[in-house]
């Protein structure tokens, strides 16, 4: 099959683009590279700059590129800026996941029709869920608007794949972390790996953000998800789709493991070498006391189960860090 993969210049959609490639799949790339970075996609990947909201665009590139499946990750994905701009999230997450899935559904009756939809949903659907494991059954209860915006879009997604065939996968990402190369490494600072290697940097303390929690060290725990684990499971999401037509799958993709805040920053100073205690700070409003997937279901329905384990998350994300910031290396 000959993949789409929206938001393929980005640091998640670049290693699916890696993955997918590994596993023999062809592989096209659709982004407006507002946070994309061209430089991430492969020379040999045809790479179309575009809106998913710019249809004609999209219907072009799905006919000019004979795609039979699409991976759809481009979104915008900043809880507290969607809370501001929700307008524009729910433009961008929501109609621009409509114009494409009225592309992809227009294509059925030629000879290159998409049959397979994969969806990159998020934990951010169930809110602040009073379980120990959350599984695809625990009530989703958003508590922003980006996270409404990922339930929307399953809605959506699903809809669609009812009404027209199409089968479909909504993936529910925990917290995702770590690379598979540092050039392929997350650069932006708005997850807790990435934020604490910004303070180390700047020899300045890490920050918790609260730490009285009921958890057993006062802080969240959370957990984390190798992003090239998590790449594997949309091959295995995409392989699924492909061998049992109608299919209709909700996953989440975690570890099952939590990990708490201070536990995660204790390792991220062992592991680069400082030794730089955290301060804390008040609580952000909405952050949940603990978020933990289930992962049983993905490991039934696909087989699929993550490899890597923290330690691997945070020397690889440092590896790309370092790349990019060679003042934080330590001798």
């Amino acid at each position: 099959m000959t993949w789409l993969i929206t938001g393929g210049a980005g640091y998640i959609g670049a290693h699916v683009v890696r993955a997918l490639r590994e596993a023999g799949e062809d592989a096209v790339v659709y982004d407006d590279l507002s946070t994309g970075i061209a430089e991430r996609v492969p020379s040999d990947v045809p790479l179309v700059v575009g809106s998913t909201l710019d249809g004609e665009l999209v219907a072009r590139t799905l006919a000019d590129h004979a795609i039979t499946g699409v991976v759809h990750l481009a979104a915008k994905k900043q809880v507290g800026e969607s809370v501001e701009l929700p307008l524009h999230y729910y433009r961008e997450n929501v109609e621009g996941l409509r114009v494409l899935l009225e592309a992809v559904t227009a294509t059925s009756v030629t000879a290159a029709s998409v049959t397979a939809f994969v969806f990159s949903s998020s934990a951010a659907v169930y809110g602040m869920p009073d379980v120990e494991l959350v599984t695809e059954e625990t009530p989703c209860a958003p508590m922003s608007p980006y996270g409404e915006t990922k339930l929307a879009g399953e809605w959506l997604v699903r809809a669609t794949g009812r009404a027209t065939g199409l089968s479909t996968a909504s993936l529910r990402y925990f917290n995702v972390a770590g690379a598979a190369t540092p050039e392929l490494a997350d650069v932006g600072v708005f997850n807790l790996v990435p934020m604490v290697f910004e303070k180390l940097t700047e020899n300045a303390p890490p920050r918790i953000f609260g730490d009285d929690y009921p958890t057993p060290d006062g802080t969240c725990v959370r957990d984390y998800i190798h992003v090239v684990d998590l790449a594997e499971a949309h091959v295995a999401a995409a392989r699924a789709l492909r061998a049992s037509p109608g299919t209709d799958l909700t996953l989440n993709i975690g570890r099952g493991e939590g990990v708490s805040v201070r536990e995660m920053i204790d390792r991220i100073n062992a592991i680069t070498g400082h030794d730089r205690p955290p301060v804390t700070t008040p609580r952000r409003p909405g952050d949940p006391s603990r978020v933990v997937a289930s992962a049983d279901r993905i490991a039934t329905e696909l087989a699929w189960k993550a490899r890597h384990d923290v330690d691997d998350m945070i020397t690889s994300a440092w590896a790309g860090w370092t790349r990019s910031h060679p003042e934080a290396k330590r001798d």
